[in-house]
């Protein structure tokens, strides 16, 4: 009875835990691209090989202003103009930092005294006036300077009766200066009118995002509205509209895909397929054998 009981009452043995063996990855930075949508991990060449579409899901990732102008114009064709041009500080305007500083940093980040790049240009041999968002330089958002480059753009269009083509990726009006950021939307507009005039075709390209002030004026204006697949467009966010109309909005309303499905984006065109499919339409808008 004593050893039945001695049975019940011993310890159990002392085991160690062995750990599996593990392997430390020391992957340099700048060498692999994590996908933003699948996570999809590829190596950074091939990645850009690839134009910075995800070989997986087809994700198009967001393109800098440099790197969209390689993509559309012809090698060494911009002859860039209105460089120089710098927004101020007209109302004085603080957040978490003051705008002068913001100025500064986006500046020093980008390597652009602003959002947008303008110059001239040519598509395939096609002579344009060529403007090119930057989404670094606070969100692509129009300022004043924003507003006044794309107003050169198109008159340079109209003095040289050339096409105007317009890369869009903002995210609206720029608060930090107000009401004179809001005005831009009016004086794009009317320059798009006097485009019409002539005519001289404009087209505008959306990318991701398109929204608010930019989408309601110069980016939803054009004679041919192309759009990257999947880029955001629209101008209020989602809940912001349905708190408005009180309704539930579909799954995916502000794709690219589903603008075009009911009608204001003309094509969504794949981004390797983005210079022929706009050098052909400039081609058959304005650049006839006459003129080519």
């Amino acid at each position: 009875m004593a050893d039945f009981q001695k049975w019940f009452r011993r310890k159990p043995p002392q085991l160690t835990p062995i750990r599996a063996p593990h392997r430390r990855l020391n992957i340099p930075d700048g060498l692999i691209h994590k996908c933003t949508q699948c996570l999809n991990m590829v190596y950074i060449k091939d990645f850009e090989a690839n134009l910075k579409v995800c070989p997986r899901c087809d994700y198009h990732e967001r393109l800098s202003a440099r790197e969209r102008i390689a993509l559309l114009a012809d090698g060494g064709s911009l002859q860039q103009f209105d460089e120089d041009m710098m927004s101020g500080d007209p109302l004085g305007f603080v957040d978490s930092k003051p705008y002068p500083s913001r100025l500064e940093q986006m500046r020093s980040s980008t390597g652009l005294n602003e959002a947008i790049v303008t110059g001239f240009a040519t598509v395939d041999g096609l002579r344009v006036s060529l403007g090119v968002m930057e989404a670094g330089f606070i969100m692509g958002s129009m300022g004043s300077v924003v507003g006044e480059k794309v107003a050169r753009s198109m008159e340079r269009g109209i003095s040289e009766g050339i096409p105007v083509v317009t890369v869009c990726v903002s995210g609206g009006a720029r608060m930090q200066e107000g009401i004179l950021s809001l005005m831009q939307m009016a004086k794009t507009s009317m320059l798009v009118t006097q485009m019409e005039k002539r005519p001289l075709p404009y087209i505008t390209i959306l990318t991701n995002p398109t929204t608010a002030g930019v989408m309601a004026s110069y980016a939803s204006l054009g004679d041919v509205i192309l759009a990257e697949p999947g880029s955001l467009v629209g101008f209020a966010g989602p809940r912001v509209i349905e708190q408005t109309i009180r309704q539930i909005l579909p799954k995916g309303f502000q794709t690219a895909e589903f603008v075009q499905d009911h009608g204001f984006v003309d094509k969504v065109v794949h981004r390797s397929e983005l210079k022929p499919t706009l050098a052909r339409f400039l081609r058959l808008l304005y650049y006839g054998a006459s003129r080519a």
